[in-house]
């Protein structure tokens, strides 16, 4: 309708007598409602009912964050069904009445409607790709969510949730749904005070929520798959989330001896693209209703969950290095609430992000009394970095004698593990004389050394001329990466008649066999000892781990210290690890007490004082100064929030692979940090969100990367 024949009918609605309003109110009707019905393009005939798809364009551009509606053809009627992939011409511009141009894109119906708001002219569906509906209506809201929280768009969370396409893989049809499995026995959950309700929470249909604090030793997958098998058992679904192949094998495994074949699948990128998506594929259609697998897994479309759990929440494989880079943790937490399913956040260490959620009663511990923790842990001994060797074959191996000495008498019994962390950590500073972190006065973020020896603050880049510690009020500080560099071939040298193997990044060993033998790994390559386990551990290099200018640094190092600890013989067996670090700290301490849930509630009592994360909430803004200072000034960010920086951010080394978050070669990158209160998150997110959008419309200065909760923070 033009303007002129508004103004017209305007004029005479306003003049004409009853009738003559009523019929041209009809009129007007009629043309609203045919303008709002989807044009023909080309003459095709499209669909009698419904026949406006909505569609998520698969395209991650945080300004197209949204649905864009086209028309369905009759002929792909039957197919066009909400949730299926499909491929649309995308940027097309309409031209004497028909729509032209434009790329084909790919994309999902997420709706199918009467009507489009759109008042041109809309393009048919290109191509229905598959009418497998593997995009469901709790999948998408999931996806929502996820990208609503982490400052993301939906496309690119879609894009982790749902794999690529195999045709082969749906071409074939997935196998019956199995009647439940019976209940399982308690069997080793009956050492966890609450352990027995929980498994029957589960299999009742309830959903209880559980921090759980696992015992040291072997059993925590068979522990792990007991709780999958009890919410089968209750005729509900159960997805178990861990860090690695390695761990996810031992837990399949577990879970098979315990509900047989066909009841679950694994989820891992060992299975291959096809393999894994056939799989994923009877997920999505009702054929199995257990998922056991690595961080792809958080978002698999477990039908009727009845129960989430996460393994190890703190293994950094967890977070995912695509945008809008969720953490399982924060996924599983969502689709518990959303599901209304059980929840057990588990491992042999504690994260202050755990602790957090008990500390709230979100949810409640499950731990083991201490009697219990001391007969299965191994004995820790403490050895500091100024113990000298006193006898020329520990002087050789360069290790004190009493960590030689736990070595040598371990090999007599079976095989020792060393744990060596990997190089490369750069140094956090602290005071030389009680070893407190430096932290900056203004900010409590972490000191840096500058050029000329000044220091500054690598949060908010506020310089410390004058920096005195606050505990003992020392003035000098000390590169707390200070420990001796051991090497396989050295213990080699030291103990020439026993056999050393090796496992890392580039090889890692499953398992051992049970006899004396010399394995050296890196932190979270460690493989399982055959039999009882380690007869002895030596974890060296402690200042590598303590060092590290991570807000994390502690938390990171005990539950390094406990992954390896944990696979060695309980104390009464003879179990002995030795660690070198000073015996003093806190996470140290921890390790020798076994109690990674009193160093958690003490590090969440620290960072509350200090308005650390994850009592507040912050946001990394990253990019050119200029985008990332303009960005910042037109955002609208919430009340009270607090801007520390921008700082410069390094420059990474020439011979480095390039990591998410790494400044383009040859570019100059700066990094602010944005902290708000507890329960601004949301707004936080939306803010940031909001603001990169108009950016982009507005085609000012290049993109600036934003993370919600960046785990990197110094």
């Amino acid at each position: 309708m033009s303007r002129e024949n508004g103004r017209s009918e305007v004029g005479v609605e306003a003049s004409g007598t009853g009738e003559q309003l009523a019929l041209i109110r009809e009129a007007v009707r009629e043309k609203k409602a045919d303008r709002a019905k989807p044009r023909t393009w080309r003459g095709a005939e499209l669909a009698a009912e419904l026949p406006v798809a909505r569609v998520l364009v698969d395209k991650g551009l945080v300004h197209l964050d949204r649905y864009f509606d086209y028309a369905v053809p009759a002929a792909m009627d039957a197919e066009a069904q909400p949730g299926v992939r499909v491929r649309v011409r995308f940027g097309a511009g309409e031209k004497g009445g028909r729509r032209e141009g434009g790329k084909l894109v790919s994309g999902f119906i997420v709706e199918r409607v009467a009507e489009s708001e759109y008042r041109g002219v809309l393009a048919p569906l290109a191509q229905v790709l598959s009418p497998e509906r593997v995009l469901s209506p709790e999948l998408l809201g999931l996806c929502r969510a996820v990208a609503d929280r982490y400052a993301g768009t939906l496309a690119d969370v879609v894009q982790l949730a749902v794999p690529p396409r195999r045709a082969r893989a749906e071409a074939k049809p997935s196998p019956p749904l199995l009647a439940p499995n019976p209940p399982p026995e308690v069997g080793s959950w009956a050492r966890y005070g609450a352990g027995a309700g929980f498994l029957s929470a589960l299999t009742r249909g309830d959903a209880p929520r559980a921090v759980w604090t696992a015992l040291p030793g072997a059993t925590w997958p068979q522990e792990l798959a007991r709780t999958a098998a009890a919410a089968l058992a209750g005729g509900r679904g159960a997805l178990v989330v861990v860090p690695d192949g390695r761990a996810a094998a031992r837990v399949d495994e577990a879970l098979g001896e315990l509900i047989g074949e066909g009841r679950h699948v694994l989820l891992t990128a060992d299975a291959g693209p096809e393999e894994r998506y056939r799989r994923w594929l009877a997920v999505s259609r009702g054929s199995v209703r257990a998922v056991i697998g690595t961080r792809a897994a958080m978002f698999a479309p477990v039908a009727d969950l009845g129960l989430v759990a996460l393994w190890d929440d703190g293994d950094s494989s967890h977070s995912d290095p695509h945008a809008p880079q969720p953490h399982a943790r924060e996924v599983l937490i969502q689709r518990s609430v959303n599901e209304r399913a059980g929840f057990l956040l588990g491992g042999l260490s504690c994260t202050v992000e755990a602790a957090q959620l008990v500390e709230t009663g979100w949810a409640r511990p499950l731990t083991a009394e201490r009697e219990q923790v001391r007969a299965a842990a191994p004995l820790v001994r403490t050895i500091g970095e100024g113990d000298e060797a006193r006898d020329a074959a520990a002087r050789a191996a360069r290790l004190p004698s009493m960590a030689w000495q736990v070595v040598r008498d371990g090999l007599t019994r079976g095989p020792v593990l060393v744990q060596v962390p990997r190089r490369g950590y750069a140094p956090r500073l602290a005071c030389e004389r009680c070893r407190t972190p430096a932290r900056c006065r203004a900010c409590a973020g972490p000191l840096e050394a500058q050029e000329a020896g000044a220091l500054a603050c690598a949060w908010c880049g506020r310089a410390e001329p004058d920096w005195h510690c606050a505990e003992c009020g020392g003035a000098r500080l000390r590169a707390q990466i200070v420990g001796a560099r051991r090497t396989a071939e050295e213990l080699g040298r030291a103990f020439p008649a026993v056999p050393v193997r090796t496992s890392g990044r580039d090889h890692v060993l499953t398992t051992v066999p049970g006899a004396p033998a010399l394995v050296v790994s890196t932190p979270g390559a460690e493989p399982v000892a055959e039999g009882d386990g380690y007869a002895a551990a030596l974890l060296l290099d402690g200042w590598a781990l303590l060092g590290r200018p991570d807000l994390r640094a502690g938390e990171e190092a005990l539950r390094r210290w406990l992954g390896a600890a944990a696979l060695v013989r309980g104390q009464a067996a003879g179990g002995t690890v030795a660690v070198i670090a000073e015996p003093t700290l806190r996470p140290v301490q921890a390790l020798v007490r076994w109690d990674p849930v009193g160093h958690a509630v003490r590090e969440l009592a620290e960072r509350a004082e200090l308005g650390f994360p994850p009592v507040s909430r912050m946001a990394s803004v990253a990019g050119r100064g200029e985008d990332v200072a303009e960005l910042l000034r037109t955002a609208e960010l919430p009340s009270g929030a607090e801007v520390l920086g921008p700082v410069p951010l390094p420059v990474p080394d020439a011979g480095r692979p390039r990591r998410p978050g790494d400044p383009p070669p040859g570019e100059e990158w700066e990094r602010a940090l944005v902290r708000v209160r507890p329960g601004q998150g949301a707004a936080l997110a939306a803010a940031l969100k909001a603001a990169r959008a108009a950016r982009l419309v507005k085609r000012e200065g290049e993109a600036v990367r934003v993370r919600i909760d960046p785990p990197d923070l110094g």
